[in-house]
């Protein structure tokens, strides 16, 4: 089979299209014949030898994929060969086949394309989990979503209008603030204006949004607590502009605010089962009409590093994918 494998810690154009054996499951897994797999932007830290985890070389990248059961180790139950699945293996998603463990792998739907299920579960279960058991997003409450445009930004956007929030969505160009507006957001400010702040304390009649999704960090997490309202909730979702900010202590206590933490990988570790409760109530809200994934850009698995720099780029709005055989 063909894969991406990462010889060496670098630039994604730096990985290798090599041909490799096809693996078989072990004990408690399945094994997929891809058919999409979506990116991250983890994937470019893992290649650049920046993220937390660093496997053995040669390694390859891929945390989400869709496609058919292949084979099943003998004591997997509740996954049949054939069956259309979406999983989260522990790498090894950048080929046409992957191992994934069968606890980590459920089945989807006949009207979900398989490019959608590959955009579904990183970013969509990050944002369930921020908003609705970390914050405890409430119906009519403020929602301000930080990059909104972005993979988790676009689910949260969705995921904060199904549970009947309103919201203001930041982007950065034109396009981007229309793609949110199409996600539901009532609201789009370009963020690179430095008059985000006031517009946003001019929408909610100055009293602040009630809950904050924030993926970037650096300038947008200071500003942020300008437009906080009394109780509210700020989100840390991540540092995608580069610096990891602090907050004074002060300004918590006089705002009466609370800083949250989301780390959905963390939980999900620590919560067996949970991935598995949270993909059906994702799939629910599917069916139901209150979420569809979007898919901004697909590249064939050949072009993967495209898909990569693209997406480092900022050049996609919604969720990019791999397309594979």
């Amino acid at each position: 089979m063909k894969a991406w494998q990462v010889t060496h810690y670098g630039e994604p154009e730096e990985m290798s299209y090599a041909d490799v054996a096809v693996p078989s499951p072990g004990a408690g897994q399945a094994l997929i014949r891809n058919r999409a797999c979506g990116l991250n932007f983890f994937d470019l830290l893992q290649c650049q030898g920046k993220y937390q985890s660093k496997p053995a070389f040669p390694f390859t990248i891929g945390a989400e994929v869709s496609g058919t059961v292949e084979a099943v180790s003998p004591d997997v139950q509740g996954i049949a060969v054939g069956d259309r699945v979406v999983a989260l293996p522990r790498g090894g998603g950048f080929a046409e086949y992957t191992i994934a463990a069968a606890a980590r792998t459920f089945p989807i739907p006949a009207s979900m394309s398989f490019e959608q299920a590959a955009a579904l579960p990183v970013v969509y279960q990050t944002s369930y989990f921020a908003l609705d058991y970390r914050a405890k997003l409430q119906a009519g409450e403020w929602l301000l979503v930080h990059a909104g445009a972005g993979g988790v930004g676009t689910a949260a956007i969705q995921l904060g209008k199904a549970m009947g929030a309103r919201i203001v969505a930041t982007a950065g160009s034109q396009r981007k603030l229309d793609f949110c507006r199409k996600q539901g957001a009532e609201h789009a400010i370009d963020y690179r204006d430095g008059s985000w702040v006031e517009t946003v304390k001019a929408l909610t009649a100055k009293r602040g949004v009630d809950v904050i999704y924030d993926p970037v960090g650096g300038d947008v997490f200071d500003l942020s607590t300008k437009v906080i309202a009394p109780g509210g909730r700020l989100l840390v979702i991540g540092f995608a502009g580069g610096r990891i900010p602090s907050l004074a202590a002060n300004r918590a206590l006089l705002k009466n605010m609370a800083l949250v933490g989301a780390f959905w990988g963390r939980h999900c570790e620590e919560n067996p089962g949970y991935m598995e409760s949270l993909h059906h109530i994702l799939i629910g809200l599917f069916q139901d009409g209150k979420i569809d994934p979007p898919v901004g850009a697909s590249y064939p698995l050949e072009e993967a590093p495209r898909g990569i720099r693209d997406l480092a780029n900022r050049k996609i709005a919604g969720k990019a994918v791999l397309t594979i055989g």
